[in-house]
């Protein structure tokens, strides 16, 4: 019952992440193509102070969007601000964080063959990391280097792979690409919380009172632009890093951090194109570099699959065969906990992915599968939580070439 509850409880919890993340993500893309669409606006609204202005339809019916140099003359009855879509967000996720990796499956997180941690400091590290990064950030982002775009990038860019690395040596392979997920919306939540709503809310404060804004307000308004900016382009790492739980091949892959950083690099550079495309810049060539990009990955990335085992010994003597016993033992010890028509780790419900290894046909029918997460990956067991053994692993992957 209690793991019955538990899948329950991370599917709500994930589901309302979900929605969140779409409503945050998509208000920011709509934002950004906003800005870069407003176009000249006729004299009469200039001299009422706005900017620029954008005519669209959507849902049978046409909208009006005018964007103001300051602020209206008078502020408005409502004023709608976009701020929970983000709070939601990060709420839902370290709900999601605690749920699932802290107080759920231990195997999701903690690999005792990298850093046998407890769960207490498990969560020390995991905490410290997203404040400990919040804060480097913050006091790159009002530091001068906020002023050099492509250089500040590069550095956000090296303290993001720093950190997936350094996930990836204390952390099994999944818990360390969601700590990573998670560093990153922190530091999108942050420009949020602490740059972009209190220069809107500065502004607010100046229009109420009839003032022009100062320098501060103008330099807290700059500020909250290049915060919005990079928001913008690290919602698709964030988005991949989201959905990567369902695919062992990239949080399983020995060079994980390196595979993460790779799709950071290339998803972010994917976005500049449109972004370019919002201001009437066609540059095709960025999507063909970042297609290229994507290609060379998956054959850099490629798994081996098991090839048919030899029959006889460099001297000609005959090779033994696997014994289907030993075998037989090797999952009722390593693998049937999870992966049995009722699983009896208080983990799982149900097999995961619906993969059932309790017979020889079961694990031929999963071959391709299993060789990848246990002999070429060795991701599974989870954490490796059984304790299985190289020796015991190379026996596995041996039988499975002898059985195709």
């Amino acid at each position: 019952m209690h793991a019955y509850l538990a899948e329950w409880l991370s599917l709500i919890i994930r589901w309302f992440h979900v929605i969140a993340g779409v409503a945050w993500i998509g208000a920011s893309f709509y934002f950004v193509w906003l800005d870069n669409n407003l176009r000249e606006p006729p004299e009469w609204k200039k001299q009422k102070g706005i900017k620029g202005d954008l005519w669209a339809i959507h849902g049978g019916g046409f909208y009006e969007v005018a964007k103001y140099h300051v602020g209206p003359e008078k502020m408005p009855a409502e004023l709608h601000w976009f701020k929970w879509e983000a709070y939601s967000t990060l709420m839902s996720g370290l709900a999601l964080l605690f749920a699932v990796y802290y107080f759920g499956n231990p195997g999701y997180l903690i690999d005792a063959s990298k850093l046998d941690l407890s769960m207490g400091g498990a969560i020390a590290i995991g905490m410290g990391t997203l404040l400990g990064v919040m804060v480097i950030y913050e006091a790159l982002i009002r530091s001068p280097l906020a002023k050099h775009g492509l250089a500040f990038g590069v550095v956000l860019f090296l303290i993001l792979v720093a950190v997936a690395w350094g996930m990836f040596q204390v952390f099994a392979g999944r818990g360390a690409f969601i700590h990573v997920g998670a560093v990153i919306g922190t530091i999108m939540v942050a420009n949020v919380f602490l740059g972009i709503v209190p220069a809107q809310r500065a502004l607010v404060s100046a229009v109420e009172k009839g003032d022009t804004p100062d320098e501060r307000v103008v330099m807290l308004a700059q500020r909250a632009m290049l915060r919005s900016r990079h928001n913008n382009y690290l919602t698709l790492p964030v988005i991949f890093i989201m959905i990567s739980n369902h695919y062992p091949m990239f949080y399983g892959n020995e060079y994980g951090w390196a595979v993460l950083a790779a799709i950071g690099a290339i998803t972010a550079y994917a976005r500049h194109f449109f972004n370019l495309r919002h201001k009437q810049i066609n540059k095709p060539s960025i999507l063909v570099v970042s297609a290229l990009a994507t290609l060379a990955l998956i054959w850099a990335m490629a798994p081996s699959a098991p090839e048919t085992a030899a029959t006889h010994n460099a001297d000609g003597t005959q090779v033994a065969r696997v014994a289907d016993a030993d075998v037989s033992q090797l999952l009722a010890t390593h693998c049937q906990a999870c992966h049995a028509a009722q699983p009896s780790s208080p983990a799982f419900q149900a097999p995961p992915a619906g993969i059932m290894l309790e017979t020889l046909d079961q694990l031929k029918l999963h071959r391709a599968k299993v060789y990848q997460a246990a002999v070429a990956t060795q991701y599974m067991p989870l954490g490796n939580m059984t304790g299985i053994t190289p020796e015991e692993r190379s026996l596995l992957g041996q039988w499975l070439q002898e059985n195709p």
